[in-house]
């Protein structure tokens, strides 16, 4: 880099969960199909992640969509997602925040009173509608991927918790879940720090004791993210949930790496997982509503649209309604001579191993 480099962005936040939406980055990120779109990112660009996420642009809840040429021609955008644990093939929020962010600038044809997009990603198509006021998306609703459920109460070691019955799902991504009070906590925000502990090393056992893989997407072959769920707190929610993003390396032997942050949002992704394994037990019929609750009170609806299969698979369409709000336009900056060209993290607020400064201190 010879001079000043400038990424245009619009910061949005889905139900409080926030996304950094990059809509001018789509030539960064090369590839003939998304999932090769995804790999790409992996390989090439985690110095560009990390300089868009960690500090001093970024922050440990700070996730970024990158919007980019769809691969499918009946799609508007692609779109491929990077967060704290790494490039992702999907995420609700995100989404949702991007729908925000291309309807409110103009960036796509806008039609009132909804303006439907269809949106290619790493997972599959997802079609969103956005209800359109006055150019503002009031509410976005996606018809995600096929969810499916890759299998029920499941007995998993958990260190420092025992055995306890999980459910790994799929719902964009592949998630470990399980009831909050089957690892001893509590989901009110006042327990964060006891729930993000459970919840990272949840994942980390779960990805070492289960092998998945996506029947139709090879390159989707790890559990991504763990939820714990429980009964409804609020009058017309169904349920709550606390999905955890770890922050850094998690080491089941060394509990001091049982670190992340909460995703402050119901989770667009998660739940959809929830609902697949819900309707798989005969619990959620299809077209009933089921309203999820996030550890800041804000909710997603959720609904089965309709069954489908997936290479023999049973499997159901999600549809998740949510809304975003703009919260600032952005021209981050790098200068040539910048000393963290790449972020840098400090461990005071992250987790070990997730990155370094370039004087070698370990973050």
């Amino acid at each position: 880099m010879k001079n000043r480099q400038i990424i245009q962005a619009v910061d949005v936040h889905a139900a409080g969960e926030p996304g950094r939406v990059l809509l001018g980055s789509n030539l960064r990120v090369k590839g003939s199909t998304m999932a090769e779109k995804l790999r790409y990112c992996e390989q090439n660009l985690e110095e560009f992640r990390t300089l868009i996420l960690q500090e001093p642009r970024g922050y440990p809840g700070l996730c970024s969509p990158i919007v980019v040429a769809a691969t499918d021609p009946s799609c508007d955008f692609g779109m491929i997602v990077m967060e704290q644990g790494g490039f992702k093939p999907m995420s609700g929020s995100n989404l949702i925040c991007t729908v925000t962010a291309l309807v409110e600038t103009g960036s796509v044809d806008v039609t009132e009173p909804v303006t439907e997009l269809r949106v290619d990603t790493a997972a599959g198509v997802v079609t969103a509608r956005a209800e359109v006021v006055d150019g503002r998306a009031k509410k976005v609703t996606f018809d995600n991927v096929p969810a499916f459920v890759h299998g029920l109460d499941l007995p998993l070691d958990v260190p420092g918790y025992g055995t306890v019955p999980v459910d790994v799902v799929f719902g964009g991504q592949f998630y470990v879940q399980t009831a909050a009070e089957n690892l001893g906590v509590d989901l009110e925000a006042e327990n964060a720090k006891e729930i993000i502990r459970a919840g990272s090393v949840l994942l980390q056992a779960a990805n070492e004791a289960f092998d998945v893989r996506h029947p139709l997407i090879p390159e989707i072959d790890r559990i991504g993210l763990p939820m714990l769920h429980g009964p409804a707190r609020t009058a017309g929610t169904d349920g709550r949930n606390a999905v955890v993003l770890p922050s850094g390396v998690v080491a089941l032997d060394d509990p001091s790496t049982w670190t992340g942050t909460l995703d402050r949002s119901p989770c667009g992704t998660g739940t959809s997982g929830r609902v697949a394994a819900k309707h798989a037990r005969g619990e959620l019929a299809v077209g009933q509503e089921f309203v999820h609750e996030s550890m800041m009170g804000t909710t997603f609806t959720a609904e089965v649209k309709e069954t489908t299969t997936l290479e023999g698979l049973p499997a159901v369409i999600p549809s998740i309604s949510g809304r975003g709000w703009i919260t600032g336009f952005q021209q981050l900056v790098v200068e040539a001579d910048d000393p963290f060209p790449a972020g840098y993290t400090v461990g005071d607020i992250w987790g070990r191993g997730v990155g370094r400064t370039t004087a070698g201190t370990d973050g």
